[in-house]
C-alpha cells in the first residue's frame, strides 16, 4: 500500500515525500476505516483524501461547501491528469447527465458535491447505483452549532454512516478547538474513527497585531507600500460599508483592490473573486464572506482592519496567508470602538444566553490574545491544544519585544471614574472627566464636582483611550448590556481598585510617521534572478489563460522558485522538481525549460569574454561603483560583483575596498558560511535565509571569495 501511495504521489503530484500524518491517514482510508483529521492550511489535507480515493476501488465522494473551492480543486487535478468532476448549479443539464453517468460507471476518481445536493433524495439514489471508493468531508468544522462558520446541512450528513455503513469516511478541517473536534466526532457519528491531528502551527506566518492611533488605513498602505507591494492579499473589513471605502481608498492610492461582500451582485462578486485567482497582485477588501471557498496559494498577507470575533476566525482568516509554505503576513490593527461595536452586537443579537455567553467567551479570548506581551504564536497555538516549548521569533511580541509598566494607579482612577459617574456613561465622556473638560454636559449632571474630575491630567485623551480599551479586554469593565456604549464594572476589578493587585499594562508606543518605501515583491530570492523569476511567471500566466485556469494551477511559486534554484537543463532533471508530476513534466516542461535555458544562455554570454573581470577591476580601480561600472557597461550589478569576487579571491582586491563591513558584520557572515554542510557549500540560499535576507547574494559571494584567500 505504502508503494503505491508514494508512486501516486511522485508521478501525479510531483512530491517526494509524504507530510504531517498523511501517509498514516491514507493507510487508515486504504483500509477502510475512518479518520477524522486536523492539520494546518497548506498542510496537505486534500491529499488524505485524493490519494486513497485513486487508490481503492470506485469513485471518491468530496463534500465541499462552496463552488469556488469544488471548481478550483477540481480545475487543479484535471491539470494533473485525475479523473475528477463536480456537481453543482453551475452545470448545465447534459452536462449534469454525463457526470451523472459518469459516476454511476465508476469513470471517476473523484467527484465534488455541496452537502445541499448530496443530501438530496435524488442524488442518494443515484450513490445506491454508483461504485463508492470514500467519503471526503471537508471543512468539518461546518458542522458547529457554536463556530463562525455553521452550515446547518452539515448535520444532516450522519446519514452517509448509516446508509453506507462499509464506505470509509475522512473528516476534515483546519480550524477546531477540543470542543468543535468532540461535536464533529459527535454530529457525524465517527466515534470510532482514528484521530489524527498534526499541529496547527504556520510558521512561515508573521503575525503582527497594533493598536489603532486613529490611523489605521494609512498604516495599512504603507505596510502594504512597504512589504508587498506587487502581492496577492486579502484586508478584512467588519461592515460592507467600509469594505467599499478602503477599497476605493487603496484603488485611489494605486493598488488594485477590489470590494467584496454580501451587498454585491453575485455577478460582481465572482468577477472580482475571479480576478483575485487569475491575476498575480490583486487585493480583496471584504467582509468574512470571503475566502473560505479560496485555494490560492500564494496570499502573501491577509490585513484585518477590525477585530475578529474569536481567535477560531482569526486563525482561519489568517490562514488563508502563505498556503504555499512561502514567507506571509498577518497584520492586524485594532481599537477600542471595535471592543465596544463587537460588544453591543452580541448582546444586541437574538441569541439565547448559552450562545452568548459562547460568544462573550469567545470574543473575551480574542482580546487577550490581542493585547499579549508574550510570543503570540505560543498563545494561538495553546488555544487549539497545542504546544510551542520555545517562543517561535516570528511573530511581533518576539520581534519587538513588548514594554509593560505598572498601570495600577492610573487604573484605579479610571475605574473610580466608571463608578462615580454612575456606570453608565460611554469613553469619550469619562475621558472628558479625568481630563476636567468644561463643557455643559458634565456641569448638568454635576460631575464637575465630583473627586475624580481633572484626576488624569498626567495623560492626554488618546492614552487613556488605550488604558481604557485595555480594561475592557481584561475584563476590568465591560460594555452595558442595552447597547449604548456606557461602561460598567465587573466583579474582578475589586482587588486593583482596593490596591489588593498591582496590574500591569503594555505601554503605549507613540508611531513614527513612516516613509513608504518601495519594495518588489515579498518573496525573498537571489535578486540577481529576479529576470528569470519574472519570465517563468509570464510564462506561467501565459499557459493559465490559453487554459482559463487560474496561474497556481500550471505551478505554485514555491515550484517556481525551485526552478531558479536549481535551473535545470532537460527534462529528466526538471521532474526532479518539487510540484511537477508526469502530467505536468510533459504538458509544461518544454515551455519552461526554454524559459530556463534562454536565461541561461544569456548568463553565460554575460561572463564569456575572458577578460570582462578584467576591464571592471580597470574601472573599479579607477574609482567607479558597482553599479555606475553595471551601467556603463550595459551589464547586470550582479554580475559586475561576480568579477569583484573572483578579483577578491585571487588576491587582487581586499574584501574591504569593495564592501562597506565592519568587522563584526563580516564575521557573523563568514560564520554562516562555514556552517554549510558539503552538500550546501556551493549555495548561498541558507546563509541568505539565515540571515533574514539582510545581505544580498553578490555582498554574500565576494564574503565567501574572500575565505577562500585566507
Amino acid at each position: 500500500m505504502d508503494d503505491k501511495a508514494l508512486h501516486i504521489l511522485a508521478t501525479v503530484f510531483g512530491y517526494s515525500e509524504f507530510r504531517f500524518h498523511q501517509q498514516d491517514v491514507i493507510r487508515q482510508l486504504e483500509q477502510g476505516c475512518d479518520a477524522v483529521v486536523l492539520m494546518p492550511t497548506g498542510g496537505g489535507k486534500s491529499l488524505c483524501y485524493q490519494i486513497p480515493a485513486m487508490m481503492r476501488q470506485g469513485v471518491g465522494i468530496v463534500v465541499s461547501p462552496l463552488i469556488a473551492l469544488m471548481q478550483d480543486q477540481v480545475s487543479a487535478l484535471r491539470q494533473l491528469g485525475v479523473n475528477a468532476a463536480f456537481l453543482n448549479s453551475t452545470l448545465d443539464a447534459v452536462t449534469a447527465r454525463e457526470v451523472e453517468q459518469q459516476l454511476r460507471s465508476g469513470e471517476l476518481d473523484m467527484l465534488y458535491v455541496a452537502p445541499e445536493r448530496l443530501m438530496t433524495e435524488s442524488f442518494l439514489n443515484l450513490l445506491d447505483q454508483s461504485p463508492l471508493a470514500l467519503f471526503a468531508i471537508d471543512e468539518a468544522h461546518c458542522v458547529s452549532q457554536w463556530g463562525h462558520d455553521f452550515r446547518p446541512e452539515y448535520i444532516q450528513l450522519s446519514i452517509l454512516h448509516q446508509r453506507y455503513p462499509e464506505v470509509p469516511r475522512i473528516a476534515l478541517t483546519a480550524t477546531a478547538d477540543d470542543a468543535t473536534r468532540r461535536e464533529i466526532i459527535q454530529r457525524l457519528g465517527l466515534e470510532q474513527a482514528e484521530v489524527f491531528v498534526s499541529g496547527f502551527d504556520r510558521p512561515n506566518i508573521c503575525y503582527r497585531i497594533s493598536q489603532n492611533q486613529g490611523n489605521a488605513r494609512d498604516e495599512l498602505l504603507r505596510f502594504i507600500i512597504n512589504e508587498h507591494e506587487s502581492d496577492a492579499g486579502i484586508v478584512y473589513c467588519l461592515s460592507r460599508n467600509k469594505v467599499e471605502q478602503t477599497a476605493e481608498w487603496l484603488s485611489a492610492k494605486g493598488l488594485n483592490a477590489l470590494p467584496y461582500h454580501a451587498g454585491m451582485t453575485a455577478q460582481e462578486r465572482q468577477q472580482n473573486q475571479q480576478r483575485f485567482l487569475n491575476e498575480d497582485n490583486i487585493i480583496i477588501v471584504a467582509t468574512i464572506a470571503f475566502g473560505m471557498g479560496i485555494d490560492k496559494p500564494d496570499v502573501r498577507f491577509v490585513a484585518h482592519l477590525n477585530l475578529p470575533k474569536s481567535i477560531e476566525a482569526y486563525y482561519q482568516e489568517t490562514g488563508r496567508a502563505g498556503r504555499d509554505g512561502m514567507p506571509a503576513t498577518a497584520w492586524m490593527m485594532y481599537g477600542l470602538q471595535d471592543v465596544i461595536m463587537l460588544k453591543q452586537m452580541m448582546e444586541s443579537s437574538a441569541a439565547d444566553e448559552r450562545h452568548k455567553r459562547i460568544e462573550r467567551h469567545k470574543l473575551d479570548s480574542m482580546l487577550g490574545f490581542s493585547e499579549l506581551t508574550s510570543c503570540r504564536r505560543q498563545a494561538l497555538l495553546k488555544y487549539f491544544g497545542d504546544v510551542l516549548e520555545e517562543p517561535c521569533g516570528n511573530c511581533d511580541t518576539c520581534l519587538t519585544p513588548v514594554e509593560t509598566w505598572d498601570a495600577t494607579e492610573v487604573a484605579q482612577k479610571a475605574l473610580s471614574t466608571v463608578h462615580r459617574t454612575g456606570q453608565r456613561f460611554g469613553v469619550t465622556y469619562l475621558i472628558d472627566v479625568l481630563l476636567g473638560k468644561e463643557h455643559e454636559r458634565i456641569s448638568s449632571f454635576g460631575h464637575n464636582k465630583l473627586s475624580v474630575y481633572g484626576i488624569g491630567a498626567e495623560l492626554n485623551a488618546r492614552q487613556w483611550r488605550d488604558i481604557f480599551r485595555q480594561l475592557i479586554a481584561r475584563n476590568l469593565l465591560t460594555v452595558d448590556i442595552q447597547g449604548h456604549g456606557g461602561l460598567r464594572l465587573t466583579e474582578q476589578c475589586r482587588s486593583v481598585l482596593r490596591g489588593e493587585e498591582s496590574l500591569m499594562l503594555r505601554k503605549l508606543v507613540k508611531k513614527e510617521k513612516s516613509t513608504v518605501r518601495k519594495k518588489a515583491s515579498s518573496i525573498g530570492f537571489n535578486t540577481e534572478k529576479t529576470e528569470l523569476w519574472e519570465a517563468l511567471r509570464a510564462c506561467r500566466k501565459q499557459l493559465s489563460e490559453q487554459l482559463n485556469v487560474p496561474p497556481f494551477v500550471i505551478f505554485h511559486d514555491a515550484t517556481l522558485m525551485d526552478m531558479i534554484e536549481r535551473q535545470p537543463q532537460n527534462k529528466e532533471q526538471f521532474s526532479r522538481i518539487s510540484g511537477v508530476g508526469e502530467h505536468k513534466l510533459d504538458a509544461y516542461g518544454d515551455a519552461f525549460l526554454k524559459v530556463i535555458k534562454e536565461f541561461s544562455e544569456r548568463e553565460k554570454q554575460a561572463l564569456s569574454s575572458s577578460d570582462t573581470a578584467d576591464e571592471t577591476l580597470e574601472l573599479f580601480n579607477r574609482g567607479m561603483t558597482a553599479k555606475a561600472i553595471a551601467k556603463h557597461r550595459n551589464l547586470k550589478e550582479s554580475t559586475i560583483y561576480t568579477h569583484l569576487a573572483e578579483k577578491i579571491a585571487q588576491g587582487i582586491l581586499e574584501l574591504n575596498q569593495v564592501l562597506d563591513l565592519d568587522e563584526e558584520q563580516i564575521k557573523l557572515i563568514q560564520d554562516e558560511i562555514l556552517n554549510l554542510d558539503e552538500e550546501s557549500s556551493g549555495k548561498l540560499k541558507s546563509v541568505y535565509d539565515a540571515l533574514d535576507g539582510v545581505y544580498g547574494y553578490e555582498l554574500l559571494r565576494c564574503v565567501r571569495a574572500s575565505l577562500v584567500v585566507s
